[in-house]
């Protein structure tokens, strides 16, 4: 028997549920992380007295009331709602596809104009077995809005043709004929008071936590430390890329402090949806918690090609990796110390919710409670 009953491999959001779901229990659990601070890609830091998301914007929704009920145990979530900004060549258009949108493209103000703008641009594309997203995002959209808000951006943000990739990629983006332009559908929607590494912080609170520590090379002092190990990192990496490399895509952040820029852009996330701009949005952090204050940071995001040793952020979820992934997984299956999960255990694209929910049902599993 191990010194732990779990050595949870990762600090970030699933790693953190998971070793609270234990804890509470009874459980003795260590969560390790090879990067030198909690939170993983949720990772929130003071910058001039703005939270800025360090690995991206961050936004938790949620339709599951469960889940929200969770996590809310550990910070007080403000109101902030997720209203994109679209940016092409000038041009700004309001996301998800809305009323507003329809209006700005087409001039149509009433949901019976759009709606029968939408038909007629869609009139040629329709399909009921769209083969790639190009074809679903014609079929849904037409091609004026396809080409405008849709193709560069997405072609920019997989460094593929869009007829490359996979239908389902354009169905989290709702097409709506009213004028709301929430992003999301989901009743429940926040930003942590406080920032994420702090909501972390508080889910990880009597823990014992071990930062800089990398697992894979300090496998063989911690086999024995735990009776089993939950692995949160990459399923290819753990088993040294044996059958071959999953594929993903990264992320490459510039971030800067502006001190005599009150206000750089009106809102918290700007796309660029031209092919041109080489990056995909612009983030400026202090409209995620409404700041006022003085000065202001902004993120530049760009896409990049992942490779060995680069951060991954989205599984390509293509029928060549899917089938990868699944032959890791018979691998998984012949070794009884070790559970994979999230999203790079799984490979899989979880959004927060999504995380916790499915590390409620692997602790359940695991534990038969």
């Amino acid at each position: 028997m191990g010194e732990f009953d779990f050595l949870i491999v990762g600090a970030g959001l699933y790693g953190a549920a998971f070793a609270r779901l234990a804890t509470d229990d009874g459980y003795k659990c260590l969560v390790i992380d090879r990067r030198p601070h909690i939170a993983g890609n949720v990772y929130t830091e003071d910058v001039h007295g703005i939270n800025v998301h360090k690995y991206g914007a961050h936004i938790f929704h949620t339709g599951n009331k469960e889940v929200w009920d969770f996590a809310n145990r550990f910070a007080e979530f403000n109101r902030y709602t997720n209203t994109v900004i679209a940016n092409y060549k000038g041009e700004l258009y309001s996301l998800p596809f809305n009323m507003y949108t329809f209006n700005k493209m087409w001039g149509v103000v009433t949901p019976a104009e759009a709606k029968a703008k939408l038909d007629e641009q869609t009139a040629s594309c329709r399909t009921d077995d769209p083969k790639n997203l190009e074809e679903q995002a014609l079929s849904l959209i037409g091609p004026d809005i396809y080409n405008k808000l849709v193709k560069g951006y997405t072609e920019k943000q997989w460094g593929r043709s869009a007829t490359e990739l996979p239908a389902f990629i354009i169905n989290r983006l709702p097409v709506r004929l009213t004028y709301d332009n929430n992003y999301f559908d989901d009743r429940y929607q926040g930003i942590p008071i406080g920032g994420y590494t702090k909501w972390i912080a508080s889910m990880l609170e009597g823990i014992e936590v071990r930062l800089g520590i990398d697992y894979l090379k300090e496998k063989e002092s911690l086999g024995n430390i735990a009776t089993k190990t939950i692995y949160t990192g990459m399923i290819d990496e753990y088993y040294n890329y044996t059958l071959g490399k999953l594929e993903y895509r990264s992320l490459r952040f510039e971030t800067e402090y502006l001190p005599d820029t009150d206000d750089f852009q009106g809102n918290a996330v700007v796309n660029y949806t031209d092919s041109g701009t080489p990056f995909t949005r612009i983030l400026e952090h202090k409209h995620f918690e409404f700041g006022t204050g003085k000065g202001t940071v902004i993120t530049h995001e760009y896409p990049a090609e992942w490779k060995v040793g680069d951060e991954p952020y989205y599984p390509l979820n293509n029928d060549k990796n899917n089938g990868l992934y699944q032959k890791y997984r018979e691998l998984a299956k012949a070794d009884g110390n070790v559970e994979f999960g999230g999203r790079l255990g799984n490979y899989k694209y979880y959004d927060m919710d999504d995380t916790i929910a499915a590390c409620k049902e692997d602790y359940k599993r695991i534990t038969g409670k």
